[in-house]
């Protein structure tokens, strides 16, 4: 079972990009943020043609989460992280399929750092924590996955040492990291490459992907069920160099049945 996220950083205006990316790798399960479209706006009919049924939470303007799935039907479970009602951004949703709980998420990306936003962004991690230790309470296989904002160590950023001061790099981001990971989920990229540099987004500005000066902020996090059957992942780097594309790349990991 292959398994992808992808921020697609607008999906009507980068569709094409998305298409194609689905049509020549063929994930069986996909994880897409920074939809940027309202609810009704999601090109549903697209996503089908390509060999997809979807669900979505969609937001005008920002954010906006999606699963797909070509190989099973979708139960949702929710499409909001719990502990906050008065929350409106649409940065969550969780479904099962094929058997495996998915949470699809886009966690707020905090900066400017110290202020609102960032306080926002460590109280969304304190409701994730408290989800996803129910999660892993309950036994059942499950991925948290998605665009995560966090840059978890000095080896996941291009020269770390310009990042300390950012909301993605501050000690208490990595810090609330670790605590989800300490639940007993494990980091499914760095378990596959423990020391090597692999980046998951590029900035527009500076020629940043032809410098392959990026960051790793796109995780698997995978219960322990999950981590026995992971087989090998990666990152489709070359998406990244399409036209007019995201400056996300796409990452996958596969599992064994």
């Amino acid at each position: 079972m292959k398994i992808a996220t992808y921020n697609v950083n607008s999906i009507n205006a980068r569709m094409h990009i998305l298409q194609r990316w689905l049509q020549e790798n063929q994930p069986d399960v996909v994880c897409l943020q920074e939809l940027k479209a309202p609810q009704e706006n999601f090109p549903e009919q697209a996503i089908n043609d390509t060999g997809y049924q979807a669900i979505w939470h969609g937001q005008k303007s920002w954010n906006g989460v999606a699963i797909l799935s070509r190989t099973g039907n979708i139960a949702e479970r929710r499409r909001v992280l719990p502990g906050d009602p008065e929350d409106e951004h649409s940065r969550y949703i969780e479904a099962e399929v094929n058997g495996i709980i998915v949470g699809c998420l886009y966690l707020p990306n905090g900066n400017p750092a110290p202020g609102p936003k960032f306080d926002y962004k460590l109280r969304w991690f304190d409701r994730l924590h408290a989800h996803a230790a129910d999660l892993m309470a309950s036994g059942a296989p499950a991925v948290l996955v998605g665009d995560y904002n966090v840059i978890p160590t000095e080896l996941d950023a291009y020269k770390a040492e310009r990042w300390v001061k950012d909301a993605l790099f501050r000690p208490e981001t990595r810090e609330a990291f670790q605590k989800l990971l300490a639940q007993g989920w494990t980091d499914a990229i760095r378990k596959l490459y423990p020391d090597e540099i692999i980046y998951t987004f590029w900035d527009f500005f500076r020629d940043a992907y032809g410098r392959n000066a990026g960051l790793r902020i796109d995780h698997f996090l995978l219960s322990p069920e999950l981590n026995q059957r992971l087989v090998t992942g990666g990152v489709n780097r070359e998406v990244r160099g399409w036209e007019k594309t995201s400056d996300h790349g796409p990452v996958w990991i596969e599992l064994a049945d």
